[in-house]
């Protein structure tokens, strides 16, 4: 669907040179006495690198949408994750690659949305935050009265996590997805 350049939000995925890019930013200039245009950042879905484009307002862009689905997290198994569709019990695998980040958030049944085109899944969202326990951090100091000293804390899937000095082995933590910032400390059963 072709939209002119100066309906670009963020978050809108694109067609650029046949291949699939998220808008990260998008800033509208209008200098003086030229033409506007719209500067943008943009993300390729499938390699991931970023890259910055200067679009006039009178371009038009391919913009694409995706059919999305909410399926479940179930195993690993080398470096395939495998989900499961939880409406129609469909499973699929997705390789470490494909999912990049991700991979340090997932858990057994946490629901995820993964994206497809063209019927090929090209990418995982996982929810805002998840709850990981701590495998390994080090000992808090009674002694430390700074409050803003953060300590490293690896969590159960590898992620490793800046935590206050309070947080101890076999605390669960709330983390942040899409910054993989420390939240809060949750009360386990």
């Amino acid at each position: 669907m072709l939209i002119p350049a100066t309906q670009l939000r963020a978050g809108m995925l694109i067609n650029y040179q046949n291949d699939l890019y998220r808008i990260m930013t998008v800033t509208h200039i209008t200098p003086g006495n030229w033409r506007g245009m719209v500067q943008t950042k943009m993300r390729a879905v499938r390699t991931g690198t970023q890259t910055e484009n200067r679009f006039r307002s009178e371009d038009k862009v391919d913009r694409v949408s995706l059919d999305q689905q909410e399926m479940e997290f179930i195993y690993t198994e080398g470096e395939d994750f495998h989900f499961m569709n939880t409406e129609t019990f469909e499973q699929i695998s997705l390789d470490r690659e494909m999912l990049g980040d991700v991979v340090s958030y997932l858990l057994p049944n946490l629901h995820v949305t993964v994206d497809f085109y063209e019927s090929r899944p090209i990418g995982v969202t996982p929810p805002k935050t998840v709850d990981l326990r701590v495998t390994d951090t080090a000992p808090g100091l009674k002694t430390a009265t700074v409050t803003n000293v953060l300590k490293p804390a690896t969590t159960e899937t590898g992620l490793v996590v800046p935590v206050p000095n309070f947080v101890e082995t076999g605390d669960v933590l709330r983390v942040d997805t899409e910054s993989g910032a420390y939240l809060s400390r949750v009360k386990s059963d």
